[in-house]
């Protein structure tokens, strides 16, 4: 993918613009790999979380279960086989929607989420009480990245696939974190967004969102944008378009924005202990009862490099943003 014309396009442009060609013409899943693919008792426990969600909210009938980028479906149907196994009050008070832009994904997930609604935004979804999953969403969305220089700021584009800086205001740049020569400072626009109306809804209407993503805890500097192609790293600037471009998630500073929408927030909590504290080992073994010796191995092998900090269980993170003084939450109490 080139800009064209040697003209400098912001990065976050540059990135939305490179993702929207990748996911049109490309089986993400060739290049990377997320939770719900790795074992199939994420989504199931992740399904049952949202049903306990659902009796601290008040049990409300009927109840939006929406997923924001729900990849190729996989965590929403072992969601509800989990959901219609042992919860089949929440089974029958639920109504599935997808955000969803893409063609290709949205054939994928039909497959496996015949019954469900599909959106282009959350501003389609109906009105209402509304339960929303969005795991491995927001660190795809585009980012803006600011440059320490001397007194002031510059932002970074690109140009035939080359960094270019120019000066930038001040006020553009985030104002929470103090950057020394040099320090890129990344801000992410639609996150906030996205988390943004997330909370103005749960504070209108009953509700809980909970977000799986990687990113630090605390917000920092640095530049955390990446590209995967093959399962590899690649130059997010040279393989645009034929590669998936995401970048760290700050959670302080989305858990920030919810607040300010007056939203309660519950986390972020590291990734590893949350899944244990739901039972991802117990149902694992439970799962590997009756397989081969190869099979169960794999089966816990799939558990714990979904939660040993050393994998994704530290990097990756969850937090909850749900109406305003909502009773504690599965593993986020």
């Amino acid at each position: 993918m080139t800009v064209g014309d040697g003209q400098p396009e912001r990065l976050d442009r540059f990135m939305g613009r490179a993702n929207a060609i990748y996911y049109s013409m490309h089986d993400p899943f060739a290049d990377f790999t997320t939770s719900p693919e790795i074992s199939q008792v994420f989504g199931e426990i992740i399904g049952l979380w949202a049903a306990v969600s659902w009796q601290v909210l008040g049990r409300p009938d009927p109840v939006s279960l929406v997923e924001a980028g729900p990849g190729r479906g996989t965590l929403m149907a072992d969601a509800l086989r989990a959901v219609r196994r042992v919860m089949s009050d929440f089974s029958a008070a639920l109504q599935v929607h997808l955000v969803e832009t893409s063609p290709r994904l949205r054939a994928a997930q039909a497959v496996r989420v015949p019954e469900a609604t599909w959106h282009d935004s959350l501003a389609s979804v109906p009105t209402g009480p509304m339960i929303l999953l969005a795991n491995e969403f927001l660190d795809a969305l585009p980012i803006r990245q600011f440059v320490r220089r001397g007194a002031g700021w510059t932002e970074r584009f690109v140009v035939d696939g080359e960094w270019v800086e120019l000066a930038v205001d001040a006020a553009e740049v985030p104002p929470r974190r103090a950057a020394s020569e040099g320090d890129v400072v990344e801000v992410n626009e639609p996150a906030r967004a996205f988390v943004g109306a997330v909370a103005e809804r749960v504070v209108r209407d009953a509700g809980v969102a909970l977000f799986l993503d990687y990113g630090p805890e605390r917000s920092a500097v640095g530049d955390s944008l990446q590209a995967l192609a093959r399962k590899r790293p690649v130059d997010p600037l040279v393989q645009a378009g034929s590669a998936d471009l995401t970048a760290h998630v700050d959670f302080a500073d989305l858990a920030a924005v919810a607040r300010g929408a007056g939203a309660d927030v519950r986390g972020p909590v590291a990734q590893g202990p949350f899944l244990a504290a739901l039972g991802l080992f117990q149902r694992t073994e439970r799962l590997a009862q009756g397989r081969t010796a190869a099979e169960a191995a794999a089966l816990m092998e799939a558990a714990r490099r979904l939660a040993e900090p050393a994998a994704m269980g530290h990097l990756f993170k969850v937090m909850a943003v749900c109406s305003p003084s909502c009773p504690p939450l599965p593993g986020l109490a």
